[in-house]
């Protein structure tokens, strides 16, 4: 069973019975010693609260549908170690993604503190910290961005606490945490513990780190270990638990309601599936989890001096120093294929394919090389001499910014003409950025055949060696706020650059111009 907390503040291990009040449903405990029912403030409800409260592996995500009291659960997970003889060492942070989205947490943890500790819990608003009788602490914080982590470097906080994970683009703040999770005392147990429902800007990433969905009919998935990081180094086990609304019984007969509410506040089929279903195979987080298609998209590499004369070649560009820039190449086919390797490639004209790339990152998810613009443009040609394409790339379309000035007379796209790179500014007009998005899951669609095994509109293909174009642009997750854009906090700027090269309007000069 679960850690009990009742008046005394400490933890009993009993079995739970469950009565009906004039307030709803409690629990209560049958004490064996004094042979008398006891009430209890708080205890984990059968099923996934008690799961997650046990856990021991150093990663537990608690997720599932809306309602089975996981923010209830992740405050009480650090609770249960208050008092237990840590003091000072025993210290936990737990994270929303802003201040105001704490407001929740803070709400709760101010109901359950007061009734389980008393006064021995004291609650500065200020700091939004709670300090324990024994000098145990709990700090309530925000964590939006990536160089948040520089607030808590070098601190220690054996317990870390993510609510609602899946409103975090991408992995970085959490992953970077990771860093602070210790402690001098052997004998605290360091936990990361988090919550999620399946909707939100995340669900890719999170999704795929505890290989979600947990099997039907099972609260506990399996436990993850020996998995690697980006840079080959093994990882600390993790483990998913799934909750499911129907095992709040307390709060289903006090709000007996609450089912149709969640029905009416959906704003679409997806967030409805993942509030009542916890559904994991839901379109939310990808803005091409439902057109992309590796056995279609992805071809195989060629050697680019076969790709023939009538095939239009040219390249984009999104400018970064801080985060990366992003040069991808294309060919355009005429509407005759040709033959590399076996496969055929162009099958219908206008077919766009990137065939190389170049991504200017450190090796960290979104993080820049901070090169120089004429440094760019000499690498841009190197890399066109050494593809054996060089002569032939026209003029492509780049981020508009790049022709504002940055110094007196000086823009980016000034000092890479003068390096021999040229580009055209892309249309940036109102709407621009939600239809390039549409162009290209309308391309990825297109590039997959028929039933007939036919396709009539020209495609988007990848080939295999732009291994950074897979890497973020077939997880870019949605804005949560607005689900025909992509969340901008994400490392976007190949899938920029890919709607430059999509919204590309072709100057058409007349011979009476000349005139």
């Amino acid at each position: 069973m679960g850690l009990l907390f009742h008046k005394t503040d400490r933890p009993v291990d009993h079995h739970v019975y469950w009565k009906e009040t004039d307030e709803g449903i409690q629990p209560v405990i049958y004490d064996r010693r004094r042979r008398m029912y006891r009430n209890v403030t708080w205890t984990a409800l059968p099923g996934s609260q008690d799961a997650f409260l046990q856990s021991c592996v150093f990663e537990t995500l608690y997720t599932g549908n809306r309602g089975p009291g996981k923010t209830d659960a992740l405050l009480m997970d650090f609770a249960q170690f208050v008092g237990r003889g840590f003091k000072e060492d025993w210290r936990g942070i737990l994270f929303r993604r802003t201040y105001p989205e704490l407001a929740d947490v803070i709400a709760k943890s101010q109901k359950w503190f007061k009734l389980i500790f008393g006064d021995r819990a004291k609650y500065n608003a200020s700091s939004h910290t709670w300090t324990f009788a024994d000098g145990e602490q709990l700090m309530l914080r925000h964590f939006k961005k990536k160089d948040d982590y520089w607030h808590y470097h070098g601190h220690a906080y054996p317990w870390q606490g993510w609510e609602e994970l899946c409103t975090w683009p991408s992995d970085e703040c959490y992953k970077s945490m990771f860093a602070c999770a210790r402690t001098t005392n052997k004998k605290i147990p360091i936990r990361i513990r988090s919550t999620c429902n399946p909707y939100g800007s995340g669900h890719n990433w999170v999704k795929a780190r505890w290989r979600l969905p947990v099997p039907k009919g099972e609260i506990v998935g399996p436990v993850i270990k020996n998995s690697l990081d980006i840079a080959g180094e093994v990882e600390p086990p993790r483990v998913a638990v799934n909750g499911f609304l129907k095992e709040n019984k307390i709060m289903l007969a006090a709000d007996p309601g609450y089912i149709k509410r969640l029905r009416a506040a959906a704003r679409n089929e997806a967030e409805l599936a993942a509030w009542l279903d916890g559904d994991w195979d839901i379109i939310a987080g990808g803005m091409f989890d439902d057109v992309w298609n590796p056995r279609w998209h992805v071809l195989p590499k060629f050697d680019l001096s076969l790709i023939p004369q009538g095939y239009r070649i040219n390249r984009s560009y999104d400018h970064g120093q801080s985060k990366p820039f992003s040069v991808g190449w294309w060919m355009e086919s005429d509407g005759n294929p040709f033959e590399a390797n076996g496969r055929y490639y162009g099958r219908v004209k206008g077919d766009l394919t990137r065939i190389a790339e170049w991504y200017g990152w450190s090796g960290k998810p979104n993080d820049g090389i901070r090169m120089v613009s004429a440094d760019i443009a000499e690498g841009i040609k190197e890399r066109e001499a050494q593809m054996g394409i060089a002569g032939r790339v026209k003029t492509g379309p780049a981020d508009a910014s790049i022709f504002d000035r940055y110094e007196a007379n000086k823009t980016v796209a000034g000092d890479m003409r003068v390096a021999g790179v040229r580009w055209e500014a892309v249309d940036k007009g109102p709407g621009s950025r939600k239809q390039g998005w549409e162009q290209m899951r309308s391309r990825l669609k297109a590039a997959i055949p028929e039933e007939q095994g036919s396709r009539h509109q020209p495609g988007m293909f990848i080939l295999e060696t732009c291994d950074q174009f897979l890497r973020t642009v077939p997880v870019l997750p949605r804005d949560d706020k607005d689900l025909d854009d992509v969340d901008t906090d994400a490392e976007d700027h190949i899938g920029d650059e890919v709607r430059y090269r999509l919204r590309e309007k072709r100057r058409v000069i007349s011979q009476d111009s000349w005139k």
